[in-house]
């Protein structure tokens, strides 16, 4: 039996709101959310509303249980479990999960999707989720999902653990095109705005972030040398001399840098906090000598280009690369839906 009342969420360390827009646009209304960052809980209030809660999770706990809502969804902080901070067991953040299943029991929701790394799954902190979820009456199901099976156009793995009172909801890959950086870049100009750009004190909308770089003569050199696919192989196999030593040095674990996209398949790294240096993992334009941008990132990321964000330009590069694609969010989200309504 299909039911039309409203259905709520609350959003933990919600940052932008990527997981808000996806389950917003599966049907769920957002009533609350915690973000302790304050340009990344304006960027969350311009979009979604004045309920975000701009504190950390800890301080934030006593006001947000008194919230009851039929779904609780966020991702705690990965930087405990990723490879890229060394997956350090002492990281105080592996413990903030905690908090998250807190709240899934003080909000008497009926499900509960939580987003991380892969490693999570693996994880001790992992198995403890599934079990204090479990003793609650959730029944789950936990998976790495992969972002390109959803229509996002980048090779993003994420861990997918979703809780339901009603039955574990099954999380198959969505089936339909593989969406490219063609398809993503679709209408941006070639060229970047020159314009200079520090801090958007207003609100502004994602077309507006076209932001040019000034590389020096020496990247320029090092970027006209990537073929498309290419990495820093490429610039040590064809100039050793622009090469820097520490990666000549560097032969295994992250050595996909200095990587060109390509037009016609999804990006092949994930995008991530500091997509705006190339040396930093895949991200120079296809065909452009250049790095991608913010918009183009935030594209990448399946952001509409009037979303609204706040803040330092670097506080935005981080607001991106850190949320959840809307694309894939919603397609949780419809499956959620789907399994509450019937």
């Amino acid at each position: 039996m299909m039911t039309d009342r409203r259905r709520t969420m609350i959003d933990l360390f919600s940052g932008a709101g990527g997981m808000t827009l996806g389950f917003a646009r599966a049907g769920f209304t957002p009533i609350a959310a915690v973000e302790r960052v304050p340009a990344f809980a304006r960027t969350y209030e311009a979009n979604f509303g004045a309920h975000v809660i701009t504190k950390s999770i800890e301080q934030a706990i006593t006001s947000v249980r008194e919230i009851r809502a039929d779904l609780v969804v966020g991702g705690p902080p990965c930087q405990g479990f990723s490879n890229l901070s060394g997956n350090r067991r002492d990281d105080h953040r592996r413990v903030l999960w905690r908090y998250f299943i807190d709240v899934v029991e003080s909000s008497r929701c009926e499900a509960f999707v939580m987003e991380n790394v892969p490693n999570l799954l693996t994880s001790p902190e992992g198995s403890e989720i599934i079990k204090a979820s479990t003793d609650l009456g959730f029944s789950i199901e936990a998976k790495v999902l992969k972002a390109a099976r959803f229509g996002v156009p980048q090779n993003r793995k994420r861990t997918f653990i979703v809780g339901c009172k009603k039955g574990a909801i099954e999380l198959l890959d969505e089936s339909g095109e593989i969406a490219t950086v063609r398809d993503a870049f679709r209408g941006i100009p070639l060229v970047p705005d020159a314009r200079a750009f520090s801090r958007a004190e207003d609100p502004v909308p994602t077309s507006a972030l076209h932001i040019a770089r000034n590389p020096t003569e020496t990247s320029l050199r090092r970027y006209a040398l990537i073929p498309p696919g290419g990495n820093r192989f490429d610039l040590q196999r064809l100039a050793p001399e622009l090469t820097p030593s520490c990666w000549i040095r560097k032969t295994s674990g992250g050595t996909d840098l200095f990587g060109r996209l390509e037009w016609d398949r999804p990006a092949r790294c994930t995008i991530r906090t500091e997509f705006y240096k190339p040396e930093k993992g895949r991200y120079l334009h296809p065909s452009e000598n250049r790095p991608i941008t913010h918009w183009e990132a935030a594209r990448l990321q399946t952001f509409p280009d009037d979303f609204l964000w706040c803040g330092t330009k670097i506080e935005i590069a981080i607001q991106i690369g850190n949320a959840v694609p809307p694309k894939l969010a919603e397609a949780v989200g419809r499956r959620v839906w789907d399994r509450l309504n019937r």
